[in-house]
């Protein structure tokens, strides 16, 4: 049994037990019949009703889902109508009793009929929200529902109309046998008699209207926490996230135009992210056409880069400065170390000699020059995680650990990681690649070069870091060389 059914089965048995007593309460009629007489016509009535009501759950259970709460609303409720009219005809035709009598158990199955009605569909509601979300599946909501505000003001005004309806029905019973016992019954137990009997009754109602509000409550919850939880993921920059569409009504729809909204965002920043590595890969090759190196030496670089930071990102003492997206922003901004080169004169730049003293104090402006560039870039479009490291890795992937290098003689730990990343990456791609001033260097050579170089040139973590991954680098030097590429 489904929780749904067992859920129904409770409600019937209390809603039959609850009947039994209200019956008595307000109808003088059935309060003259024996026990064996009110009860047996209830009993087989709510069987009956329970009976039918578990083959017309297999139905629901075969609707499409945003039809299946309707529809079990609607079964509920009908159900308990056509229950009510039975037991009323019932008593009339074999007790003779009036339409009166009759109509007070219309009243009463109809009240007890929609405040279970109510709450079971609020509760197959949330059930369907959690199997759907778990499965990661969504309903397609009506382009306009039933507003929600009035079906609150509905319930309100039904809820209303039966406390009131169910107590004038107590009271006018209770006024007649008032009438019957005259002053045989003292008036003070008489005032607590009426009195316990509204209680009874209107205390039944509000349990409901109770537990009513308290599913809505959480099914309200299940909503806003799902797409609170959707806004925060996009607000982080995570845009692969969905809101659950559950419910046939505004929050559906509000979840439904939520995911719409993020994948239009998520379209346009794909869209951005496509342009912006178009342009720096545009940028980048052309200051690598005005230099001796190749358009393969951006695509090393880059990798190189990026195997050195997820490497150094195990580290505990690297592990924050080096998160996922910061690697990412690496690998992307790599491209324009050299981008200030578009700004040394030709007559230096490609010179295939040696460079003077002079000339190689104008080679070294190139760092400052790009950075210089990009800065204004970040003053035009406003500063961001990508412009900056771009920035930083231009300015800096120069210097050196000992702070012998240039533009700024920077030393240690104020070079920013990224500008000590790049600058084993650097060396390492100019050392194994021909040049024509010369010829290109074994792995082997270059590898010893950069140890060499370790607590000098370079940071000693970073060639670790080198050597820890030094297959990788041979890899990546054979997948992207510049044979491979021409190719």
């Amino acid at each position: 049994m489904t929780s749904i059914s067992k859920r129904t089965a409770t409600h019937y048995l209390i809603a039959m037990i609850l009947f039994s007593v209200y019956g008595i309460q307000v109808c003088p009629f059935l309060d003259s019949l024996t026990p064996a007489q009110l009860l047996t016509p209830i009993l087989v009535a709510f069987i009956a009703q329970g009976s039918i009501r578990a083959v017309l759950e297999k139905w629901i259970q075969q609707l499409p889902y945003k039809s299946q709460v309707r529809a079990q609303f609607k079964v509920d409720i009908g159900l308990f109508l056509s229950s009510g009219i039975l037991l009323g005809l019932y008593n009339t035709v074999l007790y003779s009793f009036p339409l009166e009598s009759g109509g007070k158990v219309l009243v009463g199955m109809s009240v007890l009929g929609y405040l279970i009605a109510c709450e079971l569909a609020l509760y197959r509601e949330y059930q369907l929200a959690g199997e759907l979300s778990a499965r990661s599946e969504h309903i397609e909501p009506d382009a306009d529902p039933y507003p929600l505000t009035h079906k609150f003001s509905w319930f309100a005004a039904i809820c209303a109309i039966s406390v009131i309806g169910v107590v004038f029905l107590v009271i006018n019973k209770d006024l007649e046998w008032l009438v019957h016992t005259g002053d045989s019954i003292p008036l003070a137990t008489s005032q607590r008699y009426i009195l316990g009997e509204i209680l009874f009754v209107v205390g039944i109602v509000m349990a409901y209207i109770l537990a009513i509000i308290l599913g809505y409550s959480r099914n309200l919850k299940f909503f806003i926490l799902a797409e609170n939880q959707a806004l925060k993921q996009v607000s982080q920059g995570e845009l692969q996230v969905e809101v659950p569409v559950t419910s046939n009504d505004e929050f559906g729809l509000m979840a439904l135009h939520t995911n719409r909204m993020i994948q239009a965002l998520a379209q346009r920043t794909q869209e951005l992210s496509v342009t912006r590595d178009a342009s720096i890969l545009g940028l980048a090759s052309l200051a690598e056409t005005r230099d001796n190196e190749t358009g393969g030496h951006i695509l090393r670089t880059q990798n190189y880069v990026r195997a050195l930071a997820e490497e150094m990102s195990k580290l505990p003492e690297f592990s924050d400065q080096l998160d996922q997206e910061t690697i990412e922003l690496l690998y992307k901004s790599a491209p324009l170390h050299d981008v200030g080169k578009v700004g040394i004169p030709d007559n230096i730049l490609l010179k295939p000699g040696k460079l003077t003293d002079e000339e190689f104090s104008i080679m070294k402006q190139h760092p400052q020059i790009g950075a210089d560039a990009l800065e204004v870039a970040e003053k035009q479009l406003g500063s961001n995680s990508f412009l900056r490291i771009a920035r930083e890795i231009s300015l800096t992937h120069h210097e050196k650990w000992d702070g012998n290098g240039y533009p700024n003689g920077l030393k240690g730990s104020d070079i920013p990681i990224s500008g000590r990343l790049m600058a084993v990456a650097d060396v390492y791609d100019a050392l194994i690649s021909k040049r024509v001033y010369k010829p290109a260097f074994s792995h082997e050579k270059a590898r010893d070069i950069i140890v060499e170089g370790r607590g000098s040139h370079f940071d000693p973590a970073v060639v670790d870091a080198f050597l820890s991954i030094e297959e990788r680098f041979t890899q990546i030097a054979a997948e992207f060389s510049d044979d491979s590429l021409a190719a």
